[in-house]
């Protein structure tokens, strides 16, 4: 229950515009997904996850790989800056590997 709660907390500040759409992060077990929508048009303006790839490493790598793609698309979208949704994930961990990775890659949040 608590995750639900901070969740709400979390997406009741955050909103996508078009000039910053919103970066969202959703990591399994097993998979990571991100992807930046713009809430206004409630539209996915790019999208990256390891569902269905063949990526070898730990997670924080794969989580990594994905803050890595995810940008890439982003450039390729016109997107320079994003408002980053951390959901009910503490930042830590998976979730900062792949946020210091798309940093990296020229997205400012």
């Amino acid at each position: 229950m608590n995750k639900v709660f901070r969740a709400n907390r979390t997406r009741a500040k955050i909103h996508g515009t078009e000039e910053r759409p919103r970066l969202t992060v959703h990591i399994s077990n097993l998979n990571v997904t991100a992807q930046i929508i713009n809430d206004d048009t409630m539209s996915t303006l790019a999208y990256a996850t390891t569902v269905g790839k063949k990526m070898t490493g730990s997670m924080s790598e794969k989580a990594a790989q994905i803050g890595t793609e995810i940008a890439k698309l982003a450039k390729k979208a016109n997107i320079s800056k994003v408002v980053f949704d951390r959901g009910s994930r503490l930042y830590a961990g998976r979730m900062s590997s792949l946020a210091d990775a798309a940093r990296k890659e020229g997205l400012e949040f």
